[in-house]
């Protein structure tokens, strides 16, 4: 990240360190009747946002890897707030398992008002799917693009959709080169592995803002808070040793993700917003390289055809 330093103006920096100490605006709008899938619901930032979500009566889709997990999730959230939760099965590592309950979605469900693409992982490691991508580029990035591609057409069924990307400030880590996307040629660190999913994210979302420009469909990215989460637990032994032990202890609760979340979703004050980054509920400026348009419509034209999907949205 240090390489980067030298490209902020100081305007953006003192945004950025006040944005991270001002307290999150939280909402009351209700989302009764309103249909949202979330994915990555199973633990940490999403799960916060499903209970939040749940609590204003919106009736909830999630989407999970592991479908013993994500029952007890949907029982244990009907138990203590009661309402409507039912989830589909996806490996975010699996881009066709990715496609086929997206579709699955799509013929069940008449509408989506809200899509939370809150799935993510940190790898120490440099791994590869089965499909020969990257692991954390291909669940961080491809994955969330895939589900959200292909649920576009159910969102515009509804009179006011909502996008949100839950990214994170290691975007700032860089990492991203649209010439070796899955690290072949390049020594692999797992922040900067981490930074180049989050930037590939952001500049596609900047390109999804554009085409749903005139749409009931808005789409923002927002960083989740410093908060207690379950992503980085594949990492072994040490990793979780230190995470638990050290770093843990400085997070914050989960619960200030879930209200910025529920805030994105539901606030009459985000109407018609798009294509704008927030820290928590704040409006903030990405790093310089997450803001190159010339690189973002490379990479939205390399994340089409590593997905195999088409232009139209």
């Amino acid at each position: 990240m240090l390489k980067y330093l030298k490209e902020y103006e100081m305007a953006d920096m003192r945004d950025m360190l006040r944005n991270s100490r001002t307290p999150h605006l939280r909402s009351s709008a209700s989302l009764k009747g309103k249909i949202a899938v979330i994915a990555g619901a199973t633990s940490g930032v999403g799960l916060a946002a499903a209970r939040e979500l749940l609590r204003t009566e919106c009736d909830l889709i999630l989407v999970a890897r592991n479908e013993e997990k994500v029952k007890t999730v949907a029982r244990e959230l009907t138990e203590e707030i009661r309402g409507s939760v039912r989830y589909y099965l996806a490996d975010f590592s699996d881009l066709q398992q990715v496609r086929n309950t997206a579709d699955r979605i799509r013929r069940n469900e008449e509408r989506i008002d809200i899509l939370i693409n809150s799935a993510g992982i940190h790898s120490t490691r440099k791994l590869y799917t089965g499909g020969g991508f990257e692991l954390v580029f291909c669940v961080n990035h491809l994955a969330s693009f895939v589900l959200t591609h292909r649920l576009i057409p159910r969102m515009r069924q509804s009179l006011e959709a909502r996008i949100i990307q839950v990214n994170s400030q290691g975007h700032r880590f860089g990492g991203l080169d649209v010439n070796d996307l899955n690290w072949h040629r390049r020594i692999y660190a797992g922040l900067r592995g981490y930074g180049a999913s989050k930037t590939a994210q952001l500049l596609t979302v900047w390109e999804l803002a554009d085409r749903l420009e005139g749409t009931s469909v808005t789409i923002n990215a927002m960083h989740p808070g410093q908060v207690q989460s379950a992503i980085g637990s594949n990492n072994g032994r040490l990793y979780n040793w230190y995470k638990s032990r050290i770093l843990w202890k400085s997070l914050k609760d989960s619960r200030i993700s879930g209200e910025a979340l529920h805030y994105l979703a539901a606030d009459p004050a985000m109407r018609g917003v798009s294509g704008r980054y927030f820290n928590l509920t704040h409006r903030e400026k990405p790093a310089p390289h997450a803001l190159d348009r010339e690189v973002g419509r490379t990479v939205w034209e390399q994340t089409l055809r590593l997905t195999g999907l088409s232009d139209e949205i």
